[in-house]
């Protein structure tokens, strides 16, 4: 480290993740920046141009088209679907009305449940894009020999930023110096420990990878200044910054199925191989009768040379296809994503008088299904890996006890 220390460095980039380890004026020999002047408007200005804004992408939300389309997703809203679909050409091939009734039915109930489901989702985006876009967070920077407040989102590295008790850490910075006699930060958000911890711009650590508790010069993003006031330089921005790569690993985690949801498509699966087996046995058992009922259904007056046997067989078949449609649709509870898009939106609502806000329906049935939370000492909750190490169980006296070790 000693020898690492002696070296010269020429970017941001080559002292940005070991600024800890480097002291002050390295840091900002390697910035070619003036801790007592800072950067220039045009030297920020290409600076942002090539690190980008300070500020964490925002996830896009799917369209509305694509967030109505999602709601049919559902194994039994499928069949229905195809229900209506032949209930809607066998109107128009034998020109009756009954087929557009039993349409417009199953549509106007999947339609219904579509947009509350799409309305629930749309609510909660909309009021956490308004919780994020209340109140920008800016920050004191020192440009040009002045200190100016500018946003917090146009910082870059190389900027020599001022932070006093209450602000927010805008962005991972090397503390240069100190105006007070001690500087506490709460980086409760990145470690989990709710103690303040003290920092110090002239203690050097020694190991490059060390934990970010150890580094006691450095100001990570996101952090609260408890105590103290200092000014520093900043090494990393953006993405780069440690809470950063907690949102960018948040955003590449893949979305877990809620145990309602997992509950329903598995009735939804095991149902439509159920309807599906007698709706077709119910169709072949009907084979013999298809010529018969074909003659009826064609015309009672005309003969079956007339017709052709094959075309009397053809509308058979097809009467008792129907038929089978709409046994298939009788047995398929419709009501049921209506229900239960009813009751978790009513769950929602109740959740919001309490300030929670819901953005996916089958959530709230998620937060229901929980039994046990672990935390840790702090307070702060787990990454769901911790394990029962050992049980103690007590009958009526103290005494009588009884130690148990778990493994695995």
């Amino acid at each position: 480290s000693s020898r690492s220390r002696k070296k010269t460095y020429r970017s941001v980039e080559d002292v940005a993740d070991i600024a800890h380890t480097l002291s002050a004026e390295q840091v900002l020999d390697a910035c070619n920046v003036d801790g007592q002047k800072g950067l220039s408007q045009i030297e920020a200005r290409k600076l942002l141009e090539k690190y980008g804004k300070n500020e964490l992408p925002k996830e896009e939300g799917d369209p509305l088209w694509k967030m109505f389309l999602a709601q049919f997703e559902d194994p039994l809203v499928k069949i229905l679907l195809a229900a209506a679909g032949i209930s809607l050409v066998s109107s128009f091939l034998e020109g009756t009305t009954e087929g557009l009734i039993e349409f417009a039915v199953i549509m106007t109930i999947l339609i219904f449940n579509a947009c509350v489901g799409v309305w629930q989702e749309k609510r909660a985006e909309s009021a956490i894009e308004a919780l994020q876009s209340y109140n920008p967070e800016k920050a004191k920077v020192l440009r040009q020999g002045k200190m100016s407040t500018i946003f917090a989102s146009d910082l870059v590295p190389g900027d020599v930023v001022e932070v006093n008790v209450g602000d927010k850490v805008p962005a991972d910075m090397r503390v240069c110096e100190m105006f007070s006699t001690a500087l506490k930060i709460e980086q409760a958000a990145l470690t989990g420990e709710s103690a303040s911890v003290n920092k110090n711009p002239d203690v050097l650590v020694d190991d490059e990878d060390c934990e970010l508790q150890q580094k006691v010069n450095i100001l990570f993003s996101g952090t609260d200044v408890v105590y103290g006031k200092c000014r520093g330089v900043i090494v990393k921005t953006g993405l780069k910054t440690e809470i950063g790569k907690i949102a960018k690993s948040l955003t590449e985690a893949e979305d877990a199925t809620s145990p309602l949801k997992q509950k329903l498509d598995d009735f939804g699966e095991l149902l439509t191989k159920i309807i599906t087996i007698i709706c077709v046995l119910c169709w072949l058992v009907n084979i013999f009768s298809f010529k018969r009922k074909g003659e009826k259904v064609v015309s009672q007056q005309m003969k079956d040379g007339e017709y052709g046997w094959l075309w009397c067989f053809f509308f058979g078949c097809i009467f008792y296809f129907k038929e089978a449609v709409a046994l298939a649709v009788a047995a398929i509870p419709e009501g049921l994503p209506a229900v239960v898009t009813t009751c978790l939106a009513l769950g929602t609502r109740r959740m919001a008088k309490r300030n929670a806000l819901i953005r996916h329906l089958p959530s709230v049935e998620t937060l229901g299904c929980t039994s046990v939370i672990c935390s840790d000492k702090t307070g702060t909750l787990t990454t769901n890996q911790m394990s029962v190490q050992k049980i103690f169980c007590f009958a009526d006296s103290v005494k009588s006890k009884m130690e148990l070790d778990v493994e695995g």
